[in-house]
């Protein structure tokens, strides 16, 4: 007598269609996620190239141009002098700001209890280690990779979010076809969403002004010059003459006794 062959039910056939979705979005994100941690190391770089030869010699024009504006105001006392100075000191500290403390910025990040709470619970619910299948234990991989990223970075929203995700996955009671139909619905449209931020971040990356500055580099390099050396050369160019205008105005005010 024959073996029977069981045909698959459509409940059956939705399932398998809707797990190969999920699989085929969730590798889906895998590649933007790549995509963009590649494009923020790469720019990372790049910035801590410009901010080492280049922010740095900008921190130290914009201090020179302060204290030439308070060396006038020994020399014009007004108003109009006071706030010029005032001014330029205060652009002079945003400078330092942008190119002494991205160096630091991690080492200031203090996990507060909050964040540290936040990232205990995502790793007790989304541990690879807790995964049903090999598929779920790469995908849990990926998330917490992106749950460290956020601790290290203090970024509570992403966190929240991620344990958000899972709350309302297993939300979900049953373990029918109909119940896993509507879970893998909610971690395909979890995913999708993902996607959609990543791609809109890929889009707006390349606009920023470090990008801009390094696709300005780039097309130096191929015409064999070194545009941030170009740059730092100009500014100490800037500074000497700065020096030079400090150095006036004391002789000024030691010539008016002031």
């Amino acid at each position: 007598m024959p073996a029977l062959i069981l045909q698959p039910t459509p409940e059956d056939t939705a399932l398998r269609l809707q797990r190969e979705e999920l699989a085929s979005t969730r590798a889906t994100l895998a590649e933007r996620e790549l995509e963009v941690a590649d494009l923020r190391t790469l720019l990372k770089t790049f910035e801590g190239r410009y901010l080492r030869q280049v922010g740095v010699l900008y921190a130290d024009l914009d201090d020179w141009e302060a204290r030439i504006a308070e060396r006038e105001v020994s020399l014009y006392d007004s108003a109009t002098a006071r706030e010029r100075a005032a001014e330029a000191r205060r652009r002079a500290g945003e400078t330092h700001d942008a190119a002494y403390g991205e160096a630091h910025q991690a080492e200031e990040i203090e996990p507060t209890p909050d964040l540290k709470r936040l990232f205990r619970e995502v790793a007790k619910r989304i541990h690879p280690d807790f995964a049903r299948d090999a598929e779920d234990a790469a995908h849990c991989t990926r998330l917490m990779a992106r749950a460290n990223q956020a601790y290290s970075r203090g970024d509570t929203d992403t966190l929240q979010r991620i344990l958000d995700d899972h709350h309302e996955t297993i939300s979900i009671d049953g373990e029918d076809t109909a119940a896993e139909l509507l879970r893998i619905a909610r971690q395909i449209q979890h995913a999708l969403r993902d996607i959609a931020a990543l791609d809109l971040e890929l889009a707006n990356l390349p606009t920023s002004e470090i990008a801009q500055l390094k696709h300005d580099a780039d097309i130096a390099a191929l015409e064999g010059r070194d545009l941030l050396t170009e740059l730092a050369t100009s500014i100490r160019e800037r500074i000497a003459d700065a020096q030079r205008r400090y150095e006036f105005l004391d002789r000024q005010i030691f010539a008016y006794g002031k």
